[in-house]
């Protein structure tokens, strides 16, 4: 006989749903969402490189000015790797992404009606804030909704998908900045964050089991420090910080500031024709993402000498661009913005170090000292191209000649040649401590297998 309800109890509700599964749907929805979010970050991120010549004229400025907004967006951005690091493991990475989406929309209204030089700089310094909120937040969430022996795979081709940004600036942008002018594409480029941050507060989640309960502010901080510390020590995070130096400034600053102009001005070619070459820059990062993504998850032992040669095939596409006399035939721009991207899915590999050398609990902060490296180079580039542009060019015109993009151009192999120095360097380091450390884990690492990240 069943016994009748205790009237004084709580009656029973349904057995608690089942957690998402590593790998399953859930994160497959999550990881769109948060895709999305990156995608539209970059279309804030390149918008500037699209209206290159708009703003020449909008606020009486040269190269080196110009060059000057990118970089002040990007050393914002640079400068808050860390502290966003620390920021996504206090406080997830959906309340990051919200944030960045809005902060980026207020940073677009702002420069859609910017008439001055301090409020345009102002607009990019708050751009970089929101770009940074949103792009390692994005990556944080591999990691978390993956298993080890995907992580690295998913994360070279989560990377790529973001130059979809690309294509809606080069294309889309371009066409209503066009059409309409300077402030409404600027402000519906700002409607669009506000859209993207509406889709990851209704859809998104930080983890499978949730997010991790937050500590006091005060322990936080010394918590944080001390994570900053210890990932900075790890040789592993120094040798993702120095591939991602190698490999994600050329496509980055290519795609972003002055591949547009290099191909109009320098190059002569149509605003069709270098729209057309900025999206096969863009589609092809997909296939990369795949395709050399899917080699560097097979041979994780390799994926740094990968990297090197991957920028080095850059540096050969574009010796022979610069050496080519007057400007270069139609076929080897092609082949040049179809070597670019897979030096960026070698910088996305970088987070993938960051996860196998450094413990969950501080992988946020060791992503974000990461993607510093990436981003100083970006940053380097930029501004040395706008320089040199500037400095060959007589009576601050804006008529940049193609030897003097030839000369800017030239600038990147510096910044190579003290990416490929460092990034062997840590290989050695990390090969060393890895040695005395682990000898069998070093082992499996040379035999293929991808190794979990330390406890």
């Amino acid at each position: 006989m069943v016994p009748p309800p205790d009237p004084g109890r709580e009656p029973r509700g349904r057995p608690p749903a089942p957690r998402p599964v590593l790998g399953g749907r859930t994160a497959w929805v999550v990881l769109t969402v948060g895709q999305f979010a990156a995608v539209i970050a970059v279309l804030q991120r390149s918008s500037l490189g699209v209206a290159t010549t708009d703003a020449f004229a909008r606020f009486g400025i040269a190269a080196a000015t110009l060059a000057t907004f990118s970089v002040v967006q990007l050393l914002v951005y640079a400068a808050m790797q860390v502290p966003v690091g620390v920021l996504i493991d206090r406080y997830g990475s959906k309340r990051l992404i919200v944030a960045g989406s809005l902060v980026l929309a207020a940073a677009q209204t702002m420069f859609a009606f910017a008439q001055s030089l301090p409020l345009a700089f102002a607009a990019r310094i708050v751009l970089g804030i929101g770009d940074a909120l949103t792009f390692i937040s994005v990556m944080r969430l591999v990691p978390a909704w993956f298993p080890a022996h995907r992580s690295g795979q998913i994360t070279t081709a989560v990377g790529p998908l973001n130059q979809l940004g690309f294509i809606v600036s080069g294309v889309g942008f371009a066409a209503v900045l066009a059409a309409a002018g300077w402030t409404p594409s600027f402000l519906l480029a700002a409607l669009i964050s506000v859209l993207a941050a509406g889709v990851v507060l209704l859809l998104l989640r930080d983890a499978p089991h949730g997010r991790r309960p937050c500590v006091p502010l005060g322990r936080a901080l010394a918590v944080a420090g001390h994570d900053i510390s210890e990932a900075w020590a790890e040789p592993g995070t120094r040798l993702a910080f120095w591939l991602g130096f190698l490999t994600l400034f050329p496509g980055m600053m290519f795609g972003v500031m002055w591949g547009y102009p290099f191909l109009v001005v320098g190059q002569g070619l149509s605003p069709g024709a270098a729209g057309a070459l900025m999206t096969v820059l863009a589609l092809s990062g997909l296939v990369y993402g795949v395709s050399v993504g899917a080699l560097m998850n097979r041979h994780p032992y390799y994926r740094s000498r990968i990297g090197i040669g991957l920028a080095g095939l850059a540096a050969a596409v574009w010796a022979a661009v610069l050496l080519w006399p007057g400007a270069a035939p139609l076929w080897l721009l092609v082949v040049l913005v179809l070597v670019l991207p897979p030096t960026g899915v070698a910088a996305i590999m970088s987070f993938d170090f960051a996860r196998t050398f450094n413990p969950a609990s501080r992988l946020g902060s060791a992503i974000g000292l990461v993607n510093v490296g990436g981003f100083t180079g970006t940053l380097l580039a930029v501004l040395a191209i706008g320089l040199v542009l500037q400095l060959v060019t007589p009576g601050g015109s804006t008529a940049y000649s193609l030897a003097a993009f030839k000369w800017a151009f030239a600038t990147q192999y510096a910044l190579w040649a003290v990416g490929t120095v460092q990034t062997l360097r840590y290989r050695r380091r990390v090969e060393r401590d890895l040695a005395e450390r682990d000898p069998e884990a070093l082992a499996a690492l040379r035999r293929g297998v991808h190794l979990p990240p330390p406890a």
